[in-house]
C-alpha cells in the first residue's frame, strides 16, 4: 500500500533553503537511499546564493542531480569542475572525502534547482577508496512514452541499465510528464522505491503527491503514475542493506564507532583538504 510523506525546510545558512525529505520519522530509508534534499527554484543574482563550504563525508556516494543552474564541485581528490542540469556526478566517499559546492554564474542560467540524494554503500565497501566520477547527459538511458521521458540516473529499471557505477543494486531517475500522462512503471522485484515529487503533482492508488512530498511505494513491483499536468519527481529506490545504518551529521555508517572516528578526524583536520578553498564548516557541537 503506498503512502505520502512530507519534507521540511532546513536552513543551510545565508538565507538559503532546502526541502528535506529523507531521513523521514516515518520513512529512515528507501533501499540504500538515506538522503534527500530538493534546493531551489533560486534567483541567481550574486553567483553566491549556494555556498557549501569544505565538508567531510563517509561510508556513502554523494548525487547532485541539476534541473537549471550551474554548481561548481571541488573536492579532497583535487576534483574541480562544472555540474549542469542532466548531467550525473557520482562522488563516493568510502573510507572519506571533503568536498564544497558552490552555485555559479552563466549566461543563460538565471535560476537554480535540484535534487541531492545519498546512497549508503554496502558494509564491504564503506571502506573504499573516494573517488569522483562524471558522465555526460548525453550517455544516460531514456524511457519514454506518451508524454512523459524518464532519465534513468543510476542503477537499472524496465530493461535499461545506466552506466554510472553503482555498488548494490538500486534504481534513481528523473521523472518528467511534459502533460497529462500515466506512466506504467515496473520496479525490480524484491527492491523498495518512492518518488519525490519536485515539480507538479503525481497520483498512485488515488494518493496524489504534491511539491515536497514523496508517495513511498514500499516493496510493490507494478505502479501507475498519472499526473493531470505537467509534473516531475526523481524515482528512486533499491536493494535494502541487511544491516542497520547510522547517520550523524555528514557522516553514514554501520558501525557507530567509525563514526566517532570520523568525528575525531574532521575535528583533528585530518581528513584532507580542498584544493583553493581556505575555509570549511566545523563539526557540529
Amino acid at each position: 500500500m503506498a503512502r505520502i510523506i512530507s519534507g521540511k525546510f532546513k536552513d543551510l545558512g545565508d538565507g538559503f533553503q532546502v526541502l528535506r525529505i529523507l531521513p523521514h520519522i516515518d520513512a529512515r530509508t528507501v533501499g540504500p537511499f538515506v538522503f534527500v534534499d530538493h534546493f531551489g527554484p533560486a534567483t541567481i543574482k550574486t553567483g553566491d546564493e549556494l555556498t557549501v563550504r569544505p565538508h567531510p563525508h563517509i561510508g556513502l556516494s554523494t548525487i547532485t542531480y541539476l534541473y537549471s543552474g550551474v554548481i561548481r564541485h571541488r573536492d579532497s581528490l583535487g576534483t574541480e569542475l562544472p555540474i549542469r542540469p542532466g548531467e550525473v556526478n557520482w562522488m563516493t566517499a568510502g573510507r572519506g572525502i571533503v568536498h564544497s559546492e558552490h552555485s555559479l554564474i552563466e549566461d543563460g542560467h538565471n535560476q537554480i534547482e535540484g535534487i541531492q540524494t545519498w546512497v549508503s554503500l554496502p558494509v564491504e565497501h564503506e571502506e573504499t577508496e573516494p573517488a569522483f566520477d562524471h558522465y555526460g547527459a548525453d550517455v544516460i538511458p531514456v524511457l519514454a512514452g506518451a508524454g512523459y521521458e524518464i532519465r534513468l540516473i543510476a542503477g537499472s529499471l524496465m530493461g535499461k541499465i545506466s552506466p554510472v557505477k553503482t555498488h548494490s543494486p538500486l534504481f534513481y531517475a528523473d521523472v518528467r510528464a511534459r502533460e497529462a500522462a500515466t506512466i506504467d512503471l515496473q520496479l525490480p522485484a524484491g527492491q523498495e522505491g518512492a518518488l519525490y515529487v519536485s515539480q507538479g503533482s503525481f497520483t498512485v492508488d488515488g494518493l496524489e503527491a504534491k511539491v515536497g512530498s514523496m508517495i513511498v511505494f514500499g516493496s510493490a513491483s507494478e505502479i501507475r503514475l498519472e499526473s493531470p499536468s505537467a509534473a516531475r519527481g526523481v524515482l528512486l529506490g533499491g536493494k535494502k542493506h541487511a544491516e542497520a545504518r547510522h547517520l550523524w551529521w555528514n557522516f553514514v555508517s554501520s558501525s557507530k564507532e567509525r563514526i566517532e572516528k570520523a568525528k575525531a578526524d574532521w575535528k583533528a583536520n585530518a581528513m584532507g583538504i580542498v584544493p583553493h578553498e581556505t575555509d570549511r564548516i566545523p563539526l557540529p557541537e
